[in-house]
């Protein structure tokens, strides 16, 4: 008897806990919907509370080295405490809203590579470890990023890897602790001139916030350096605009604007810190556009604790690598 009970403690015999979502496909700005189920285990349980959060890789720096750690961005509590009889079965709805500036992960039906997206359930038990569970989410573009996405597709650019940087943008509203880079091969029509470009969105419900940093290629006697642009769209332009000529017509002023920031002290090279353990973007929009907005890292704390193992085991599988 004594046995058990030191059993049921440490979770064998104990209750269980597992998700179900109506739907893994989400958007940002939507919810996710579903069920988590309890069953009790050998002997009543008292349970302190359930929550879920969403889970993703983020690429850190720290000095001079870059790493990958599993970070929670979102967290919501479904129940507070309750008694659990034994082999009790139970199943608490919920809906969870996600944050306008969630990742996108999956484009034209197909997870980027690079991308990875969970949603995760803690069961935490009086006197017991936390038991968890972990569900895969996809989220896919609003129709401003579908829009912007169609038209790199358009004029070219071929997509290269995907992935998320720890940091803030400056001068950018952002509530996130990461901003996304989707990076493109360039386009022949770009080829002379740039190497590579990333695309960045920072969502919010009145619209979007779209970074371009494009890596240009050096001269027979000039190194390569960066060039950054920022545009502020709102979310009525997705079904009003040519996309394909406004993203052409950024790429090319982005790229053509790249001695007159050097001049005012913009434009760093790609990987420049300012400061240890701190990246991101510098660069200007025009147009009337945020006009001569620098960009930059603003530093800002992690929101969330790092979860190194939370994609490990059978619940969660490393569902983000091609």
């Amino acid at each position: 008897m004594v046995f058990k009970k030191m059993l049921s403690a440490f979770g064998v015999g104990g209750p269980s806990v597992d998700t179900v979502l109506t739907n893994p496909n989400t958007r940002p700005g939507l919810a996710l919907d579903g069920h988590v189920n309890l069953v009790g285990g050998d002997a009543p349980a008292r349970i302190e509370q359930i929550t879920l959060g969403m889970v993703t890789r983020v690429e850190i720096e720290g000095g001079d080295t870059e790493y990958a750690g599993v970070m929670e961005f979102h967290r919501m509590p479904v129940s507070g405490a309750f008694e659990l009889a034994p082999k009790q079965q139970l199943a608490i709805p919920f809906q969870m809203p996600v944050p306008w500036e969630t990742p996108v992960t999956d484009v034209y039906g197909q997870r980027l590579r690079g991308m990875t997206m969970g949603l995760r359930t803690e069961l935490a038990v009086a006197r017991a470890v936390d038991k968890s569970d972990l569900d895969q989410v996809s989220v896919h573009p609003l129709p401003i990023h579908e829009r912007i996405l169609d038209a790199f597709q358009a004029l070219g650019f071929r997509f290269k890897h995907a992935d998320l940087e720890r940091g803030h943008i400056y001068g950018v509203p952002q509530t996130l602790p990461f901003y996304q880079e989707i990076e493109f091969f360039a386009a022949p029509q770009y080829a002379q001139t740039v190497n590579e470009v990333e695309l960045t969105f920072v969502t919010s419900q009145q619209g979007v916030e779209v970074i371009l940093e494009c890596d240009k290629r050096g001269g027979f006697l000039s190194a390569g350096h960066d060039a950054f642009g920022r545009y502020s769209i709102p979310h009525s332009d997705a079904a009003r605009t040519d996309w394909t000529q406004v993203v052409d017509g950024w790429l090319r002023e982005t790229t053509s604007r790249y001695g007159g920031l050097r001049a005012q002290g913009f434009g760093a090279p790609h990987g420049h810190h300012g400061y240890p353990g701190h990246h991101g973007h510098r660069g200007s929009g025009m147009g009337g556009m945020m006009a001569g907005a620098a960009l930059g890292v603003a530093g800002g704390l992690v929101a969330g604790e790092m979860l190194e193992d939370a994609f490990e085991g059978d619940d969660g599988g490393d569902f983000g690598e091609e």
